[in-house]
């Protein structure tokens, strides 16, 4: 362009006439090269932009230069630089909400084109830390866009019309410079129908065409600041956003260059982490009761160095000490068998941030001639109102533990359902008195389920006593089929067991009078009745002569009679009980009776099991406290 311009001028400047023409022409090219390059310089007005600064933050409200206005879901605070101020994300809720569906964040969406330009910093290192977003990434669902970070550089992902697989196709792309925490970084992402660059600092460091065409966007999906946000995953961000802007133009290097030189004194700036939020994630609760011990278990969002205090009275004088971690576990021993002991929990930052819990009770177990009592609950998944008031009716009958048969939650893998639902809707049961829980199908034998729980190696299969009981506790999401470890197993363990009362646990059902689950008895009269992996550990039950086997997966309640080789009878055989009405969606019963059941109900509940020496009474009740069905076994 510049040589085009120079021979011009070399053979026009002889006569006047030309010179006009050349001036003309000189000015006319001018103008079309700053068109041309313009998004080079000062580029085009943005979609959005947001100062997430403190003049623009009202009552909690983001207020937008242009695009939607923001919603915040943390109590604002914000840390100074060198030009002036900007908000910090921190803590579990933190967060800010732009649209809250497609419909409404549509408007302010690149449909294809885009440019993302963000100033922040990052003070908690996690995989999936997200800036700005429009995404769903669950399983084969991937969708939208992402600008975030993980452990350690910043990356876009991005899913395309052009790669659609069918249910979208996402790729992350990243950066290559490794950030440090508490420093502020310009980031940007730019993509134009085919090809995809990230920069840091004015510096592209990534530029691919893996992803081409429109962006991909899900029907379901909620825009927003500070939070890597989907159906299933919720990461709040954890250091300061200072401005964002979201353009539908693709932007060239030197606009991006130029963005980052504009504000470079905040880039040049020492790094100023802030300490994490610190608070209480889990509360404290109980694991794996003995006559001499007891487990406490709690978390923090911030590594902390901890003590448990606790005695037999309210001033517990006795305490333990803990190396820091965020996720606590600590086994108080050397206790007396059945007795109650208080307990206080404490958790202190290197910073000073403190948490101190409530005092609260438990008991240790009994031994073989001392009567007790138990809970039965199971598939309380993500309906913390309905759990939280059954683990409230079963607490206040004051058992001695809970045995919980799986389904705790909705999605294992996702953290949030721990954190807002079942923890919050167990207590105050478990905090009284410690669970015992299998694994449920909804688990997806995630890591947080094997963090949560301290039970005995390994963990998804183990066996208790407690009094004159012997509790056998089986995942039938895995093998469970003579040969296998868990069907050899628990054929030793059954055949060695001398006490009076043998029970089993597992998720899923061996005998079930559900209406669809093993065959839909409402267009066919051809079904299992009851979970074919499962039914293989039932001549088991049978030749070691269990009492009760405890199951859920399906949403009802159901006992059977007795069973033995495949048919009812009165005695000398194990009843099978269903107890999924812990909080999930219910299920309801096939239109006929099968052989084996006795009681069958569609509705939340819980059971309680009370043990004196060869007596068991069984009673199970209702969401409304009302006894609808019980049990007497003699021995």
């Amino acid at each position: 362009m510049a040589q085009s311009a120079m021979m011009m001028s070399t053979n026009l400047q002889h006569t006047g006439s030309r010179n006009m023409y050349y001036r003309l022409g000189l000015a006319l090219l001018t103008t079309i090269t700053l068109a041309t390059f313009s998004w080079a310089h000062q580029g085009p007005d943005p979609l959005s932009h947001w100062y997430l600064q403190s003049k623009h933050i009202k009552d909690g409200q983001l207020e937008s230069r242009l695009g939607p206005n923001g919603q915040l879901l943390m109590k604002p605070r914000y840390v100074a630089d060198s030009g002036g101020d900007a908000l910090i994300f921190e803590g579990r809720n933190a967060g800010c909400i732009l649209a809250k569906d497609l419909k409404a964040a549509q408007p302010y969406l690149p449909k294809r084109e885009l440019t993302i330009s963000a100033w922040c910093s990052i003070d908690t290192r996690q995989s999936w830390g997200g800036i700005l977003g429009f995404i769903q990434d669950n399983a084969e669902h991937e969708k939208g866009w992402v600008l975030g970070y993980d452990q350690e550089t910043f990356y876009f992902a991005l899913a395309t019309t052009g790669v659609d697989d069918g249910d979208g196709k996402m790729t992350y792309f990243k950066a290559t410079t490794k950030y440090e925490l508490g420093k502020l970084y310009h980031v940007a992402a730019v993509f134009d129908g085919k090809t995809t660059e990230l920069f840091v600092n004015g510096v592209k460091e990534l530029s691919s065409e893996e992803q081409h065409g429109d962006i991909d966007y899900p029907e379901s999906a909620v825009y927003s600041l500070g939070i890597y946000l989907d159906s299933n995953e919720r990461y709040p961000h954890h250091g300061r956003i200072r401005e964002v802007k979201v353009y539908d133009n693709a932007a060239q290097p030197e606009w991006v260059a130029q963005e980052f030189a504009h504000h470079r004194m905040l880039a040049q700036e020492d790094p100023n982490p802030q300490e994490p939020h610190f608070e209480l994630l889990v509360a404290p609760y109980l694991q794996f009761a003995t006559q001499t011990s007891m487990t406490v278990m709690w978390h923090t969002s911030a590594t902390a160095t901890s003590v448990v205090h606790y005695g037999e009275t309210v001033d517990c004088s006795n305490s333990v000490e803990l190396n820091p971690s965020r996720i606590h576990e600590v086994v108080l021993k050397d206790l007396s068998p059945n007795t109650q002991y208080f307990y206080q929990v404490e958790s202190k930052t290197p910073g000073g941030k403190q948490y101190k819990s409530e005092p609260a009770t438990f008991r240790t177990a009994v031994d073989s001639e001392t009567p007790y009592a138990f809970a039965v609950i199971s598939d309380t998944q993500g309906n913390p109102s309905v759990s939280g008031k059954i683990a409230q009716l079963a607490w206040e009958q004051r058992p001695s533990f809970v045995l919980h048969s799986g389904d705790l939650v909705s999605t294992g893998s996702d953290h949030n359902h721990w954190l807002e639902h079942f923890f919050p809707g167990m207590r105050p049961l478990i905090n009284h008195v410690p669970f015992y829980p299998v694994l449920g199908n909804h688990e997806q034998n995630a890591e947080h389920y094997y963090n949560y729980v301290s039970l005995p190696a390994p963990e998804y299969f183990y066996t208790f006593t407690y009094g004159n009981c012997q509790f056998f506790m089986i995942d039938t999401n895995q093998k469970v089929g003579p040969g296998s470890e868990q069907y050899e197993w628990l054929k030793t363990s059954l055949a060695e067991s001398n006490t009076k009362w043998k029970f089993v646990c597992h998720h899923h059902p061996p005998y079930s009078s559900d209406e669809n689950d093993y065959g839909n008895l409402w267009k066919t009269n051809k079904g299992t009745h009851g979970d074919q992996r499962a039914r293989q550990l039932v001549p088991l039950y049978e030749e070691y002569e269990v009492d009760i086997v405890w199951n859920g997966h399906i949403h009802s309640y159901e006992r059977t009679w007795r069973i033995q080789k495949g048919k009812a009878v009165e005695s000398n055989a194990p009843f099978y009980m269903i107890t999924g009405g812990g909080g999930g969606g219910l299920e309801t019963p096939a239109p006929t009776r099968p052989f084996f059941q006795n009681n069958v109900r569609r509705g939340h509940h819980y059971v309680m099991v009370h043990i004196n020496g060869g007596t068991l009474e069984l009673k199970s009740y209702s969401l409304t406290d009302r006894l609808f069905d019980q049990l007497q076994i003699k021995k």
